[in-house]
């Protein structure tokens, strides 16, 4: 039997992708949020607040075999006040699936609970966040595996890099240039564009996420990466011509921010391995 998915978050510029993915391999899948509006129509949709506290939560959301926890305030503000204000309720909701008929657990990270970080991250990499979305993500990670220590469930925290695609949507660069170049700018401030990231479209993004939960057999951190380093102002030199955007980047008109490292990039074993096993 198919597995039944819920995926909270599910609205968000990611999780509206991952939905469809999981439904595209098969799955059902329970797509929670706060708005439905951008939710593949073949999901079952609920609006719903998971951060209540009620500790039957799991039962009124359809009792699901999966939690897929993709739910964040602020997620491209990285010094929000929200990440900490928040971090308390991501925690309760955790340990209240943990105690569920839930069998597995996987949740999205990210890149910044590493910190600054030269070279590949991998499951060993140490972590010295330096900004509240990082803190906040990494605090949560810790937390989540303690919690695992007390149960027989599948955890899976699922670190995403730099994320791009749907660009009307994500709040990064790109869609910052996007917009400039709707509004009849010719030229775009930027750094220098010599920082190194692992880049992955939102649409493959949401595959090896799909990939993930949809089997046991790797779990823990697992890099959504493509584990190769490209420079920022390659890619988005890149994004310019193949959007045919009349656009200059005035290269060294900001600096660049203290916590982005000169290189940084996922380990990809895990995810490769995956991928394979689900062809």
């Amino acid at each position: 039997m198919a597995k039944r998915i819920l995926v909270t978050g599910s609205n968000g510029y990611i999780g509206s992708h991952v939905v469809t993915a999981l439904l595209d391999r098969g799955a059902q899948v329970i797509a929670a949020d706060l708005a439905v509006d951008h939710i593949d129509t073949r999901a079952t949709t609920v609006v719903a607040d998971i951060f209540t506290e009620d500790t039957d939560i799991m039962h009124k959301l359809g009792d699901p075999d999966v939690c897929l926890h993709m739910a964040w305030k602020d997620g491209f503000i990285h010094n929000s006040n929200a990440h900490m204000e928040c971090l308390s309720a991501h925690y309760t909701f955790l340990d209240t699936v943990m105690k569920s008929s839930v069998k597995q657990i996987a949740v999205m990270g990210s890149m910044h609970e590493v910190g600054y970080w030269e070279g590949a991250i991998n499951d060993d990499t140490p972590t010295n966040p330096i900004n509240l979305y990082g803190i906040a993500k990494d605090a949560l990670r810790r937390a989540l595996f303690i919690l695992q220590k007390t149960t027989p469930v599948t955890v899976q925290w699922l670190r995403a890099f730099y994320i791009l695609g749907d660009d009307a949507r994500n709040h990064s660069i790109f869609a910052k240039i996007i917009e400039a170049a709707k509004s009849g700018q010719k030229a775009f401030p930027f750094n220098d564009g010599s920082n190194k990231y692992d880049f992955i479209h939102v649409d493959e993004l949401a595959k090896q996420i799909a990939a993930s939960v949809l089997q046991e057999e790797v779990t823990g951190i697992i890099n959504c990466c493509t584990g190769q380093p490209v420079s920022l102002g390659e890619k988005v030199e890149s994004f310019i011509k193949q959007h045919g955007l009349d656009l200059q980047l005035q290269y060294g008109a900001f600096p660049n921010r203290p916590y982005d490292s000169p290189a940084l990039w996922g380990d990809n074993e895990k995810i490769t391995k995956i991928m394979k096993n689900m062809r």
